[in-house]
C-alpha cells in the first residue's frame, strides 16, 4: 500500500513538472507588455541585435501627424491609460513620444518616426547606449 501511495505521489510530481510552459507570452496582469519579437536582425552599423516587427499602426490622437515607415518603440500596453502614463514618464526623461495603436488594439509608445531605416536603427543604438533600462527598444516597420 505504501509503495502505491509513493508511486502515485511521484507520478503526480512528474506530471506537474512536465506541464510547465517555457514559451514567453503576452498574457499578464500588468498593462505593460513583454513580447517575443517577430524577427531579430543584426544592425550593420552597430553590430547589435535589433528586434524588428511589422505591424499596421496609426497614431491615436487623430491629428495630422506625419506617418512614417519606421518607428522606434520603447513600450507596449494593452490599455490606453497605461500607455498615456508611460508616455508622460518618457517625456519627463526627455523623449518626444507618440502613441500608436496596432491592429490588435495594442498601444505602442514610439520615441521616433523615420522614413530612413538606418536613421531609425541609429536612434535605437543611441537609446541603448544612453539608457541601459531601455535595452529592449525595438524597430516597428509600418505595413
Amino acid at each position: 500500500m505504501k509503495i502505491k501511495s509513493l508511486s502515485f505521489i511521484i507520478v503526480c510530481i512528474f506530471m506537474m513538472g512536465s506541464c510547465k510552459s517555457t514559451k514567453k507570452t503576452v498574457q499578464s496582469d500588468s498593462s505593460y507588455l513583454t513580447e517575443e519579437s517577430g524577427t531579430t536582425e543584426v544592425s550593420a552599423n552597430a553590430g547589435t541585435e535589433i528586434a524588428v516587427r511589422s505591424e499596421a499602426v496609426k497614431p491615436i490622437d487623430g491629428s495630422d501627424r506625419t506617418v512614417y515607415r519606421y518607428y522606434v518603440i520603447i513600450g507596449s500596453f494593452r490599455n490606453i491609460s497605461g500607455a498615456r502614463q508611460y508616455s508622460a514618464d518618457m517625456y519627463q526623461k526627455g523623449f518626444s513620444t507618440e502613441i500608436l495603436e496596432n491592429e490588435n488594439e495594442l498601444y505602442r509608445i514610439s520615441v521616433g518616426g523615420y522614413d530612413d531605416e538606418n536613421v531609425a536603427r541609429s536612434r535605437i543604438s543611441g537609446i541603448r547606449a544612453a539608457y541601459k533600462e531601455h535595452e529592449d527598444v525595438w524597430l516597428l516597420v509600418r505595413k
